[in-house]
């Protein structure tokens, strides 16, 4: 599991998948949400803007990030 460092309160979810790696671009992150593809806590979030918070782990492909401040 791959761990996502944020200096703000929150981050949303297709920033956060960016940044992890999951995804090459905000259009690639916006559809395999929208698809249903990605967990968020273990239930699938359909909200591209979503803020996630410290603690928060996001699963798409096989791949797993935690927020972490």
């Amino acid at each position: 599991m791959k761990t996502v460092k944020i200096k703000d309160e929150f981050i949303k979810l297709g920033q956060a998948m960016k940044l992890g790696g999951m995804v090459g671009s905000g259009v690639e992150a916006k559809i395999v949400i929208q698809g249903g593809e990605v967990t968020l806590n273990g239930k699938t979030e359909l909200q591209r803007g979503k803020k996630l918070h410290n603690g928060d782990v996001v699963s798409y492909n096989g791949e797993t990030i935690q927020i972490s401040q």
